[in-house]
């Protein structure tokens, strides 16, 4: 049975496992099973190392050990590494040789689907467009994150909007407001879906300069206005808002983000967001820039609709499956 779901009759598997495997054939074998996949990651000593670590913490996992923050961040920075690799994607199929071995491999790599409310990084990655932008958006935003010297903060900006303009709202809004019921699935939501490389710099520069930027570029002015228009908050209103669409008020959200003035969530413990930038030595201006950090920090219209968005399970992760790509 062809695995690839080739045109042409499949190579035999000893010939690709004797050859010499170079880096991008982790990426050659998109759906092939999860035992030629680990033997295609285990001959590239990057990949190798990163599963061995993945192993350990799903070795951790099964045995119920708890895991300090560091090991966290590194079994969350392992599962990230390993997007470029063919394992993300492998399969197994009953009655396959080695069946036993294949599902350990495939629970090695999707470890955190056992244990996390929030599966919309898994969600994603059933879905080739969603995997493949949000792999693109990932790989320029990581590289040198918050080092203002590497990170290219425009096309980073460019790669998400072209991951939330380009990828259905059903697989968007679960994976960016994935309800959260501990502070590692916090810390993938906050870390994976907005990447400090889009909004966090070396240090916090004034709101002011922010809005300033916001202003220059016409994409941020027209999306800061749409969402100014649809989340404002009215403290008389049942909900908080004036406009009463929940709806809008929340993709007028998600239109923020990839702009120079990207939200993003404050903690791994919380729903509420907040702009990086600071009303520290505004002057005479320390009210206006109060007033724009306040657009996301104390907009009660906003946090009743991340925090309804949230709690609704049924409808972030409902039982059915997001439309295909």
């Amino acid at each position: 049975m062809c695995l690839l779901h080739c045109g042409f009759q499949c190579p035999d598997r000893r010939a690709l496992q004797s050859r010499p495997q170079q880096p991008q054939d982790l990426m050659a074998l998109p759906s092939s099973d999860c035992v030629m996949a680990e033997q295609l990651c285990l001959s590239d000593s990057t990949c190798n190392a990163t599963y061995r670590t993945l192993e350990n913490c799903a070795l951790a996992k099964t045995r119920l050990l708890s895991l300090d923050h560091d090991s966290r961040v590194r079994c969350l920075n392992a599962e990230l590494d390993l997007g470029n690799s063919s394992l993300l994607h492998c399969k197994c199929h009953r009655r396959m040789k080695r069946q036993e071995h294949c599902l350990r491999i495939f629970w090695t790599v999707h470890s955190s689907m056992t244990d996390e409310e929030c599966l919309a990084t898994h969600i994603c990655n059933l879905s080739k467009k969603c995997f493949r932008l949000r792999t693109d958006y990932a790989s320029i935003c990581t590289k040198g994150a918050a080092s203002e010297d590497v990170c290219d903060r425009r096309k980073c900006h460019r790669g998400l909007r072209n991951f939330f303009e380009k990828v259905p709202e059903d697989f968007t809004k679960r994976i960016l407001f994935c309800p959260c019921q501990d502070e590692f699935c916090g810390e993938r939501r906050r870390k994976t879906i907005v990447p400090d490389c889009s909004f966090q710099y070396n240090t916090k520069p004034n709101c002011l300069w922010l809005l300033d930027s916001c202003l220059e570029d016409h994409i941020c002015k027209s999306r800061l206005a749409d969402f100014q228009q649809n989340c404002q908050p009215v403290d008389m209103s049942p909900d908080g808002c004036s406009l009463h669409n929940h709806a809008a008020c929340l993709q007028a959200y998600m239109g923020m983000i990839g702009t120079p003035m990207t939200p993003n969530y404050v903690s791994n413990s919380s729903v509420e967001v907040s702009l990086w930038c600071t009303c520290e030595n505004s002057g005479n201006q320390k009210e206006k820039c109060d007033q724009i950090l306040g657009m996301f920090e104390s907009n009660k219209c906003l946090a009743h609709k991340l925090t309804g968005h949230s709690q609704n399970r049924e409808y972030v992760f409902s039982k059915s499956r997001p439309h295909s790509l």
